[in-house]
C-alpha cells in the first residue's frame, strides 16, 4: 500500500482538495456536508490530506476536509494576490508548516494542488516544494491550475512567475489544468469554476487508484515517475468514461482528444511520454483494440506504459497521463503575461511620476478657499 500526501495550497488548491475528499467519501456532488464527521475516506492507498491558506474564510468554506487538516497560516485575511507578501508569510511560518507535514508521517509520493495566479497558492507552492525536496527523499508533483485570460493583469503575471519558480524549486513534475480551455468546453465561467474541481479530483483519484491496484497489465509508481521525468517537466491528464455501446478504442481516443484533456495540446505533436490506464469489465476490454491504440500513440510520442484494471460490471474508463516536450498554449499565455507585466509597470511609473495628479492640483495653485 502506498503512503500518499495531497496538499491544497490557497483557495483553488483547497477547493480541489475538498472535492477529492468528497469523492473519496463516496458521495459525489450530492455528498452530505456532515459526511466528514461520520464517513471514512475510501482511498485504496493510505492518503493524508492537508489544506494551507492565509485566508481563514477559504478554509471555513471546505465542507469535506476535517478540521485538523485545515491549517490557517496567520496573516489577516489572505495576501491580496501579492506573491512577495506570500513569500514573506511562508518564511515566517515555515517551521510550523513543515511540522504539520512531518506529523502526518513518511510518504512515497506527494501531490501539491494550487492555482498559479492567486496569492497564497502561487507564492507558497515553490517554497514549499523546495523545502520538502531539501528535507525528504520522496517525489513531489504539482497540479497547477492556469487562470482565465480575462481575470486580470495581476493574475497573469503571477502565473508566469509562479510556474517558473515551481519549475526551479526541484519539483519532480507539473501537471497542468487550464481554466480558460475548460471554460471554452463548459460554456461559462461559473460552470468552469464549478467543474474544474471535480474534473481534477476525478482524474487524480483515478491515478491514485491505478498506482495501487492489481492489474492484468501493470502500471505502478515507478512507471509514473518515469513518465513524469520525460519532456519539459510539464504534463497533463486526459480522461473519458464510455457508455454501453462505445468500444474501448474510442474511449482511449476520447481520453486523448482536446475535450478529454485538462490542458489544451495536440498529444501526437507535443507529448513526450505517456501512461494509459484502462479500467472496466473484461467483456468490454479488447486487448487487440487497446494494443492498437497504444502502439499508435507510442509511434508518435515514444514510450507508453499501459495498465488494465479489471472491474466487474463497469463500462470502460480511460486515464491518459502525458508529459509534454513543448506546450504551445503555455507559450501563448506567457506572451499575454508579458504584456500584462509591461502594462502594470507603465501604470505604476505614471502614478509615481504623478503627472496627471500634478495637473489636477496645479489648478488651485496660489489660491485660498473663500468662505
Amino acid at each position: 500500500m502506498l503512503n500518499i500526501l495531497v496538499i491544497g495550497n490557497g483557495q483553488c488548491g483547497n477547493r480541489i482538495l475538498d472535492s477529492i475528499n468528497r469523492h473519496a467519501m463516496g458521495g459525489g456532488k450530492n455528498c452530505n456536508k456532515f459526511a466528514k464527521f461520520y464517513s471514512k475516506q475510501k482511498f485504496k492507498s493510505h492518503v493524508e490530506t492537508l489544506a494551507f491558506n492565509t485566508a481563514v474564510n477559504d478554509l471555513k468554506e471546505m465542507r469535506f476536509t476535517k478540521a485538523k487538516d485545515r491549517i490557517h497560516i496567520p496573516h489577516l485575511h489572505g495576501v491580496g494576490a501579492n506573491r512577495n507578501v506570500g513569500k514573506q508569510v511562508f518564511e515566517e511560518n515555515k517551521e510550523m508548516i513543515m511540522r504539520q507535514i512531518e506529523e502526518r508521517g513518511n510518504f512515497d509520493v506527494v501531490f501539491v494542488l494550487t492555482s498559479a495566479s492567486g496569492g497564497t497558492g502561487s507564492s507558497f507552492t515553490p517554497l514549499l516544494v523546495r523545502e520538502m525536496k531539501n528535507r525528504y527523499d520522496y517525489p513531489v508533483y504539482c497540479v497547477v491550475v492556469l487562470p482565465f485570460r480575462e481575470e486580470g493583469t495581476l493574475y497573469l503575471q503571477n502565473t508566469a512567475f509562479s510556474i517558473r519558480d515551481i519549475r526551479q524549486s526541484g519539483v519532480d513534475g507539473i501537471i497542468l489544468a487550464d481554466n480558460q480551455y475548460l471554460k471554452n468546453i463548459g460554456g461559462n465561467i461559473e460552470e468552469a469554476y464549478n467543474g474544474i474541481n471535480d474534473m481534477v479530483a476525478e482524474r487524480l483519484l483515478f491515478l491514485l487508484d491505478a498506482l495501487d491496484s492489481e492489474m492484468m497489465m501493470v502500471t505502478d509508481l515507478g512507471d509514473f515517475k518515469t513518465v513524469m521525468s520525460g519532456g519539459a517537466g510539464l504534463a497533463t491528464i486526459g480522461f473519458f468514461r464510455a457508455d454501453k455501446d462505445m468500444p474501448v478504442k474510442t474511449t482511449i481516443q476520447n481520453s486523448l482528444s482536446p475535450s478529454g484533456l485538462l490542458f489544451s495540446t495536440n498529444v501526437y505533436d507535443e507529448a513526450s511520454r505517456a501512461m494509459v490506464v484502462i479500467k472496466g469489465d473484461r467483456k468490454y476490454l479488447s486487448i487487440d483494440e487497446i494494443s492498437a491504440e497504444v502502439e499508435k500513440l507510442s509511434g508518435a510520442v515514444g514510450h507508453v506504459f499501459k495498465g488494465i484494471v479489471v472491474r466487474e460490471g463497469e463500462y470502460p474508463q480511460v486515464l491518459s497521463l502525458l508529459t509534454l516536450e513543448s506546450a504551445h498554449e503555455l507559450e501563448k499565455l506567457y506572451n499575454v503575461a508579458v504584456q500584462a507585466i509591461h502594462y502594470e509597470k507603465a501604470k505604476k511609473q505614471r502614478v509615481e511620476e504623478g503627472a496627471e495628479m500634478k495637473k489636477t492640483f496645479a489648478q488651485i495653485e496660489g489660491m485660498e478657499p473663500e468662505y
